[in-house]
């Protein structure tokens, strides 16, 4: 006790910084396996910084360093940890880096001042117009932005602005359209872009049975705070992800839900009756 009570009066700021940094990075690095449901590793990763931090404060609070050996063991392999992290998940922290980087990037400012009833209306003519598609078995990629637009994305499309109607979706995505094959940006009640290419995720634990769109949905929600709503070519079945997880088999209404979130609606009170 009387050695930890010297080691406590002595303890510089520098220290103390050194730890919080050594933790929040701990944090940053369980969050992003978190996110890849790599719960393995992420526990594996906590065990480690446990034990170097513990043979760090057992160094530091003995007069003679018992623990040289360890420490300087789980120094070089966290280390080599660390090469082995950034050469396996380079994709996913390029995805990571590239979200951070344009979290504040809007190429879309203007307010279209829509009402709640405005957006209810988007909503219904969204849900409408992924059943036309599922029915026809017509593939379609459907991204909503709550507010911030990433500009990249809409380089990559033709601009339209123009309202969203379940008929409009129609003549989108038919499969002799020219812009079927790319995603359409929503904000809001409009559609600004059609026939955007989005980043293709390259997570491994994706099931095989999920083609190229499902793919391409999950990577932009990867980067940015978006829905992406997905109609299968192959099955019909209707699909929304959001932060990288992927809701298959969605029934109008369910799929209503996740739309009015995106929008930020709140629930009528003659809904939450007839739920």
């Amino acid at each position: 006790m009387e050695v930890l009570k010297n080691y406590l009066n002595n303890l510089s700021y520098y220290a103390i910084i050194d730890l919080v940094v050594i933790i929040l990075a701990a944090v940053a690095v369980l969050w992003f396996f978190k996110r890849r449901n790599n719960l393995k590793m992420a526990l594996f990763v906590a065990v480690y910084v446990c034990a170097y931090i513990g043979a760090c404060v057992a160094s530091a609070l003995t007069s003679i360093n018992i623990l040289f050996i360890t420490s300087q063991v789980l120094r070089w392999g966290g280390i080599v940890l660390i090469f082995c992290i950034i050469t396996t998940y380079q994709q996913d922290i390029k995805s990571s880096i590239t979200r951070f980087a344009r979290w504040h990037d809007s190429k879309d400012t203007y307010d279209y001042g829509n009402s709640e009833d405005d957006l209810r209306q988007a909503v219904d003519e969204i849900v409408k117009g992924c059943q036309t598609l599922s029915k026809n078995d017509t593939g379609a990629l459907i991204v909503i932005t709550p507010s911030v637009v990433p500009s990249h994305l809409l380089e990559t499309g033709t601009m339209l602005n123009a309202k969203i109607s379940d008929g409009l979706l129609q003549c989108i995505f038919n499969t002799k359209a020219p812009l079927h094959d790319g995603a359409i940006i929503v904000k809001e009640n409009v559609i600004l872009a059609a026939g955007c290419f989005l980043p293709l995720s390259q997570r491994e634990d994706i099931s095989k049975e999920l083609g190229t769109r499902h793919r391409a949905a999950i990577g932009i929600t990867e980067e940015s705070d978006v829905l992406a709503i997905v109609v299968s070519e192959e099955t019909g079945i209707i699909s929304t992800v959001r932060h990288g997880e992927i809701k298959r088999y969605m029934t109008p209404e369910k799929l209503s839900d996740e739309i009015e979130k995106a929008f930020g609606i709140k629930y009528s009170k003659q809904k939450a009756k007839k739920r």
